[in-house]
């Protein structure tokens, strides 16, 4: 089956999908954006966290025919030009960077909570981060970096 739909901006027609193909595959395999990672394929560790239609969700539970006609932005599309997302800049400046298997899902998720909250506390960043595990960082660094990032776009 083709699959048409629009990815950070451009649109791809996708042919040859096959029935129980995921978006992550899509993403990562045929349209060579490697951001989300193919971690758990279960939906639990957030890894492959996509906006879909402005939604954050778990790319490797979509079907990718389920992405026809949509918008789908990945990590790689929050980037303007040559320059990082705000959010992006923030995980870098703060540290919260280490193997980077995780970063793009909290990235996502860290993106989301402050388009929707722009000045979280501690404990709405802990629940907006709830859904995605990392294993190197102990989450401090990651919850100082929402909180830059916050603080970076708030001053505008």
């Amino acid at each position: 089956m083709r699959v048409n739909l629009t990815v950070n901006g451009r649109a791809h027609a996708v042919d040859d999908v096959w029935e129980g193909e995921s978006l992550l595959y899509v993403l990562r395999e045929r349209l060579g954006l490697p951001g989300a990672k193919n971690a758990c394929e279960q939906g639990e560790c957030g890894s492959c966290t996509v906006y879909l239609d402005g939604v954050p969700v778990c790319a490797c539970l979509v079907a990718a025919g389920q992405a026809q006609g949509r918008e789908v932005r990945t990590v790689e599309g929050l980037a303007t030009g040559d320059g990082l997302d705000p959010v992006q800049e923030a995980f870098v400046a703060a540290g919260a960077v280490q193997c980077g298997f995780c970063t793009p899902g909290l990235i996502i998720a860290a993106h989301d909570l402050i388009a929707r909250t722009p000045d979280p506390s501690d404990a709405e960043i802990r629940e907006a981060l709830a859904g995605n595990l990392c294993r190197c960082t102990g989450y401090e660094k990651i919850i100082d970096a929402v909180r830059l990032a916050a603080a970076r776009k708030a001053a505008g």
